[in-house]
C-alpha cells in the first residue's frame, strides 16, 4: 500500500536492480512480476455486500493522476469510460462481491483502455477508501453509516439512501434486484484532491511541513479536511 514496492522495468538489468529494492522496500512480501499497461486508467468501482449475499455498486471513480503512486485527483464518474462500459464493470463488481460472500465496503479496481475499450481486473480492496467522499457526493449514500447498517444485517435494500439511490420510496421494503435494475441517472459530478507537501532535501517525501495555521473556506459543494497521525500531529500525508 501507499505506493510502495513498485518498480518499472525496461529490460533484465532494470529488472534485477528493481527487484532487489522491492525486496528491500517491502520486507517479507511475495513480488509479483506483471505487465505494463501503458495509456490506462485506473478506474474503481465501489461496492457494498451485505450479510444476504446482495452486493450493491455505487457508480465508479477515475484514479488515474497519481504522483509517486499515489492518487492526486479522483473523480466520478469516470467519463473516459462509455456509459455502457461502466455498467458491464459494475455488474463484474458486483458478481464478484456476491461470489465471494463479501460483506461491507469495498473497491473493485480495474486498468481502463480507452482505445480498445477493454478493462482488465486489478484486485478487490476490501476497506473503505480515504475517496470514498467522491462516491458520497455522486450517490448520496453515507458510506460509513452504510458499512454500520451492513454489520448489523440490515438488507441493502431496506437502507434507505441506498434505496432512494435506486429511485425508490426509502422507507419502502420492497426487494431490489441489484444485478438486474439500474440505479437512478447521476446528473453530478465530483472532484476530490490530495494536497501534499514534499521534502526535496528527502528525494521529494512526503511531509507535512511547518503549519502555522488551517483554515478551510468550506461550503456544501466545496470542503477540505486533514488527517491527524495517532499522536495528535498532523500526518506526514494529510
Amino acid at each position: 500500500g501507499g505506493g510502495k514496492g513498485i518498480r518499472m522495468a525496461n529490460n533484465e538489468d532494470e529488472l534485477r536492480t528493481g527487484y532487489q529494492q522491492v525486496v528491500n522496500e517491502v520486507v517479507g512480501s511475495p513480488v509479483f512480476m506483471m505487465q505494463l499497461c501503458t495509456q490506462a486508467r485506473h478506474i474503481e468501482v465501489q461496492i457494498v455486500g451485505d450479510k444476504h449475499g446482495n452486493a450493491v455498486a455505487l457508480s465508479g471513480r477515475d484514479c488515474s493522476t497519481q504522483r509517486r503512486f499515489q492518487k492526486i485527483f479522483e473523480e466520478g464518474p469516470p467519463s473516459i469510460v462509455k456509459p455502457e462500459t461502466m455498467r458491464k464493470m459494475e455488474k463484474a463488481a458486483q458478481r464478484l462481491t456476491s461470489s465471494i460472500g463479501y460483506q461491507g465496503a469495498g473497491t473493485v479496481e480495474y486498468l481502463y483502455n480507452a482505445d480498445k475499450d477493454d478493462y482488465y481486473f486489478l484486485e478487490l480492496n476490501p476497506r473503505l477508501q480515504v475517496e470514498h467522499p467522491v462516491t458520497e457526493g455522486l450517490t448520496g449514500v453515507n458510506l460509513p453509516a452504510t458499512q454500520l447498517q451492513v454489520a448489523m444485517g440490515i438488507p441493502l435494500s431496506r437502507v434507505p439512501q441506498v434505496r432512494s439511490f435506486y429511485g425508490r420510496d426509502p422507507s419502502g421494503s420492497d426487494p431490489i434486484d441489484f444485478l438486474n435494475e439500474d440505479y437512478a441517472p447521476i446528473n453530478t459530478h465530483v472532484i476530490a484532491a490530495r494536497i501534499t507537501a514534499e521534502n526535496p532535501d528527502e528525494g521529494f517525501k512526503p511531509t507535512s511541513g511547518a503549519i502555522e495555521r488551517v483554515e478551510f473556506q468550506s461550503t456544501p459543494e466545496v470542503w477540505g479536511y486533514f488527517s491527524v497521525g495517532s499522536k495528535g500531529a498532523v500526518h506526514e500525508f494529510a
